[in-house]
């Protein structure tokens, strides 16, 4: 095939094709090999209100500040004397009162961004508020152990910058089996038999040739794997369902992934919050329900570390439209069977006690997080993949 012909070809390629931009091959295991638990990261988009959601329900200052949206008691429903979960978490009452959820309140960092997409950026590289990386913590995992992109696999048709790394990134994917179809087109069929040594050599027709090869080598390894290991469990019918079934169907089928990336969006409740807000959680804690339920079937459950974060809180005083504006600190959630703090890990917010703009303090840098996992959990070297130390936290 001449090298004119090829371009244009790969051209309409690139144009219909949203997976191979970073896809390599599933051929062989990552150099090293640390850990085999699997990690799956959740974001809720938009900015949770960590506050309408584990409630201080005993604490005046948060029904004074809230007067239209604060939570009533039929709201929600009670964990301690003092504090509650939204009522939109019932689902995730069994894992709670099995020990299986640590929640961390207070996560934040020094100096935060209350821009979507900057603290966005932050989070996912792991960096300071004023410092601008390339890459993302876990592709920098990826660095680290040397491995293949099935290593981290974000279920979505674009890869975010968390899951980039100096060398290697993740792959993101939204469904195997059409990617094992579109491979097998005799059009891309044609394009794979037909390349000449030349073409590898040169700089930008090595690269395409190489991503078609090795996307084609991805999706039979990908659909081999998972083929026979088809979820029964009847997910929602909505983004948050399909991604989580389709991880499920990953990890239970023993795809060599540790560090699995979804999200839901719609969390932004700058007006009319209650009723989003209730609808988008529960839309969460139903969907981690099943999730749980069909690891815990496959016996997977034991392996895996769920871990859920919001880019920023909210503001305590709610705003003029029955919502409340970007903040700062709030709360993460872990699952697993391996929590060695269940429940609340450390107190609520101190609302008597806000930073010079109004917004919550945090106790607990998200980083802290991060490097209890990766050492804990993935086994690897916190240090060198997060460019700093971080005190290590007790929930895992």
């Amino acid at each position: 095939m001449k090298r004119r012909d090829f371009l244009k070809q790969t051209t309409f390629v690139s144009g219909m094709f949203f997976v191979p931009h970073f896809l390599k091959a599933f051929e062989s295991f990552p150099k090293k090999t640390f850990s085999n638990k699997k990690l799956v990261i959740i974001q809720l988009k938009g900015g949770n209100d960590g506050l309408n959601t584990v409630i201080p329900f005993q604490n005046d200052l948060y029904y004074q500040e809230r007067k239209n949206i604060a939570l009533k008691n039929a709201d929600f429903f009670k964990i301690s004397d003092e504090v509650a979960l939204h009522n939109s978490f019932q689902p995730l009452q069994k894992i709670y009162n099995k020990g299986y959820l640590s929640i961390l309140n207070n996560v934040g960092y020094p100096n935060p961004n209350l821009s979507h997409f900057r603290a966005t950026d932050i989070w996912q590289t792991a960096s300071d508020s004023n410092e601008y990386l390339q890459n993302g913590w876990v592709g920098r995992y990826l660095d680290f152990i040397e491995g293949k992109p099935y290593n981290a696999i974000e279920v979505d048709q674009a890869l975010s910058l968390m899951m980039k790394g100096n060398t290697i990134n993740g792959l993101a994917i939204t469904d195997p089996n059409l990617l094992f179809k579109s491979m097998h087109d005799p059009f891309f069929s044609n394009l794979i038999i037909n390349y000449e040594e030349a073409h590898l050599s040169d700089h930008n027709l090595g690269y395409l040739y190489n991503t078609l090869i090795d996307t084609k080598s991805s999706a039979n390894h990908i659909f081999e794997k998972i083929k026979t290991k088809n979820s029964t469990e009847e997910y929602p019918k909505n983004i948050l369902g399909k991604q989580l079934k389709t991880i499920s169907e990953f990890i239970n089928s023993g795809l060599e992934t540790q560090v699995y990336y979804a999200s839901l969006s719609g969390f932004d409740t700058h007006a009319n919050q209650p009723n989003a807000q209730s609808r988008l959680l529960k839309m969460y804690a139903e969907t981690m329900e099943i999730f749980v339920n069909d690891l815990q079937k496959n016996n997977t459950f034991d392996d895996v570390l769920i871990l859920t974060f919001s880019e920023f809180g909210r503001r305590l005083k709610q705003n003029k439209s029955n919502g409340t504006d970007h903040g700062t600190s709030n709360n993460v959630f872990v699952i697993g069977k391996n929590i060695k703090k269940q429940g609340l890990y450390n107190s609520l917010p101190n609302l008597a006690d806000l930073d010079a703009n109004g917004n919550l303090k945090h106790e607990i840098d998200f980083r802290e997080i991060y490097a209890t996992i990766l050492d804990k959990w993935l086994a690897v070297d916190d240090t060198s993949i997060l460019n700093k130390s971080f005190s290590k936290l007790n929930f895992i």
